[in-house]
Formats: structure tokens, sequence, C-alpha cells
């Protein structure tokens, strides 16, 4: 697709002929879109005039067929493109807009509204239609009249009164409204792009019924997460991964009680898959230490240190020696129990004391 910015393919082809003369006069031309008869033949009309001129048998290659379609021309005919922006493919987008898709992220609102307004009542709230909603008509029978409210994600509301027969934007999305004496008809292809309550005026004293018809999306969606990081950072280990509930208009996790609400909604189950195959790398081991050579007085210690690999499936092997360089080696003798011994200390003899009975 192209940006935005880059404009309609097909104006850009019929302004290429403003600087050239039409019968002896300039003109602005605008394309004319959507021909049942030739969608493939570059035709224009004068601006401000009902001059109608074809200025080329066919339009570039790429040129877009119809407007609400993805159909391009290619060579002067009308090519099939599916969703996916293949030539000849005949993948279609569902019901939710989603490509090849199975209908599963919306669901079908249908429904009626009869008026029930007075003098002291004079507009009432048909329904109310989300925001990403598709596919929307409604069919006013009665001498009633539908206007729209809308509010938009950042919560700015406008209102649009829809007075006559014709196609509006409103809150960048196309609106289609067709008045009769009798009878009003609404259609938005969507996807709305604000939240849109549709609303009813009373202008006579009949009743007025209304059908609607929608497709809503489920907002809150289950999403897959990344896997978890690995339970081993070498030598082979396991990650999963999860599920969290995600919420489509803040863009940000929620709780899983709002899935749960919609019974469309399956939870994807756990994945999981072995990570950090490559072996560890050689590393020192140890045996544990002996027991100390002296009981005090300071000893020696020692135990036995070996490189070694382990494979990924736990098997440890002795290597040699080199293959651990560089880590450094850990210590085979150590010190021990070097406190002092305990030993007897004698004192210096007491003075001799003669008891009392002996003195006359």
């Amino acid at each position: 697709d192209c940006p935005p910015e880059a404009g309609d393919f097909r104006a850009q082809q019929c302004s290429a002929h403003n600087d050239v003369k039409h019968h002896g006069q300039f003109y602005e031309w605008l394309p004319v879109s959507n021909d049942p008869d030739n969608p493939c033949s570059l035709k224009c009309q004068a601006k401000g005039t009902a001059l109608v001129v074809e200025l080329a048998p066919k339009v570039l290659d790429g040129t877009r067929c119809y407007t609400e379609s993805l159909d391009m021309c290619i060579s002067g005919l009308c090519q099939i493109v599916g969703c996916d922006h293949q030539l000849g493919s005949t993948i279609k987008e569902d019901n939710c807009g989603v490509c090849n898709g199975d209908g599963s992220t919306c669901r079908l609102v249908r429904g009626q509204y009869k008026s029930q307004l007075s003098a002291t009542k004079l507009d009432d709230t048909v329904v109310a239609i989300p925001y990403g909603s598709r596919h929307i008509r409604l069919v006013l029978k009665g001498p009633d009249h539908l206007y729209l409210e809308t509010k938009s994600l950042q919560g700015a509301k406008g209102e649009n009164s829809l007075s006559s027969t014709g196609t509006f934007l409103v809150d960048n999305s196309s609106v289609d409204f067709q008045k009769f004496p009798d009878k009003e008809i609404l259609r938005m292809a969507g996807p709305l792009t604000a939240d849109f309550i549709i609303k009813i005026r009373n202008l006579g004293a009949a009743d007025s019924a209304v059908q609607f018809i929608f497709y809503q999306p489920i907002i809150h969606r289950w999403r897959e997460t990344d896997f978890f990081p690995c339970s081993a950072t070498c030598g082979g280990g396991y990650q999963l991964t999860s599920a969290e509930c995600y919420d489509l208009r803040s863009n940000r996790v929620v709780a899983d009680q709002y899935c749960h609400y919609y019974p469309e909604n399956i939870k994807p189950k756990p994945k999981l898959q072995e990570c950090n195959l490559d072996p560890c790398p050689a590393r020192w081991e140890a045996t544990p230490w002996t027991a100390c050579s002296s009981s005090c007085g300071g000893g020696i210690q020692s135990r036995a240190v070996s490189c070694v690999e382990e494979d990924i499936q736990g098997h440890v092997t002795s290597v040699e020696e080199w293959k651990c360089m560089y880590t450094p080696k850990m210590p085979i003798a150590q010190p021990c129990n070097i406190f002092d011994c305990p030993k007897w200390l004698a004192q210096e003899w007491s003075p001799v004391t003669v008891p009392s009975f002996f003195v006359h």
C-alpha cells in the first residue's frame, strides 16, 4: 500500500493532464472512479463542470479498479487481488476485518428499537455502536429523524444532524445517509474510529421503528505472551508461554475476567520448547574438603579439583585442564583449625595456713 500522504493514484494521473489543453482550454481534472463498464480506463471530470473525458484508454498498472476494492488494473484489465495483497488471490476479509479470518474476533449485533417519544421527551438513544465496529446498517421507518453523537478515544464529543442525503465524514468514519419521506437509511462500512451513539428525534405524532445490525469487535482478547526466560543458561533447558487478557482500545493488559466475559474467546494453551541447547563451557569442580589434619593449633585440609564438562543430558565428564584455563582454578588445600590448642596452666603455690586449733 502507498502511504496516505502519496494521495490517490488515479487522481494523480488525472491531474497530470492539467497543463495539457483539451479542445484549446486548460482544465483541472478530477478522477471519475468506479466505472462499471470500464474501471481501468482513465476517465476524469473537469472541476466545476459536467464534462467527463476519457484521457487515456487505460490507467497505469497498480491503479485500483474500484475505490472500495483491492483489485487492481494490470495492462488495462481488472485483476483480482486478495486481502493478502497477492495478485490472483481470492482470500477475503471476514466480517471482523481479519484477512482469511474465521469471524471469531467480533460478534453480530442486531435488534429493533421502537420510539416512545412524547412532548416532554423529544430525543432518545437507539443504540450505542462501539469503536471498531463494522458493516453498520440502520433503517428508520416513520416520521422521526436519526442523528449521531460521537465520542473519540480521547474523550472528544461531537454531533452530526444528518440533515440531507449524502456521504459524510464523521470523526474520520464515512457515513452514508439516505433520507426518504417515510424512512431513513444509515450505513457505515467501518471500522468506526470513535464510539457512535445513534439517536432519534421526535418529529411527528406517529411512532417510528428502527432496525439495526452491525459487527461489534471483541475488545478484550487473549494474547499469547513471549516465551519466559529459559530454565537453564546452557546445557539445555525449557521455557513456556502464557496468555494474558489484552484491551485493544487502551492497548494494555487487564484482568483475565474481562476475557472470560466473551464465550468466543478461547484462551491459548501454554507452549513448551527447549532452549539454550549449547553445551555449557568447561568448569572446575571440586570434591568435598577432607577432615582437618589437626584438631587445633593449625592443620591442613585438601580436596581434589578437576576440569569437567556437562552435556545436554546432564552427564558430567572430566576433561583436560586447559579447557578451564579461562576460569581461575579453585584451591586444593587450605589451613584449618588455626585456633590454639587448650592446655593446663599451673599457678604458684599458695602460702601454708595453720588451723587455729593447733595454736596454744
